[in-house]
């Protein structure tokens, strides 16, 4: 949310005017009093708004991001299961989302649908292939350079290497480096509260 008033700013000093408030959703004081409301709340800490509505809702691991979460809703005798990105996959770094355990299955779901019905390769395949790739380049004299821009794929990208490096000997003088701000301060967060 801050990124986009930093680029919309960028945006206008590049045209070198100033920024016109109709082309603004909200500003940075707007912005700072939503992020001033915000209570966290763990999961499956229930919260129960006490309204006629019956409102109350928990939060569930999605298994995306450390902290990412879907969250079960029951609202007027009915429940609704909202997520952004999940993974049903656990890798090495995340364990896979939870499902709500205690409850029917929800009468909605409101999921983000990025890759919609796509079959992707199993992760041992993706991994194989990764690793495979890789090995060959480094072996031969070459270098990799692998861009990463998702927040926690770095740190899976890093274990997976980490785990074939021990597998593989030959490998074991060969460095591997990340140069990321972002990388670094989200290890920090996982060795902190994984």
């Amino acid at each position: 949310l801050g990124d986009y008033l930093r680029l919309m700013t960028m945006k206008r000093g590049g045209q070198g005017g100033e920024l016109n408030p109709d082309d603004v959703l909200y500003t940075e004081s707007e912005l700072q009093n939503c992020v001033d409301k915000i209570e966290l709340i763990d999961y499956h800490q229930t919260i129960d708004l006490n309204l006629p509505s019956g409102l109350k809702f928990h939060a569930l691991n999605a298994g995306h991001v450390l902290g990412a979460a879907m969250f079960f809703i029951e609202i007027g005798g009915r429940s609704v299961l909202y997520t952004g990105d999940y993974s049903m996959e656990e890798d090495r770094h995340l364990m896979a989302a939870e499902l709500p355990k205690y409850h029917a299955s929800p009468d909605v779901l409101i999921v983000e649908a990025t890759y919609g019905v796509q079959v992707h390769a199993s992760r041992a395949e993706r991994e194989a292939r990764f690793t495979g790739t890789i090995e060959r380049i480094v072996t031969g004299g070459g270098r990799c350079l692998i861009p990463v821009f998702a927040l926690g794929r770095a740190q899976e990208l890093l274990l997976i290497l980490d785990e074939y490096w021990r597998e593989h000997p030959h490998l074991q003088s060969v460095p591997i480096y990340y140069a990321s701000k972002m990388a670094s301060r989200a290890l920090r967060v996982y060795q902190t509260y994984a």
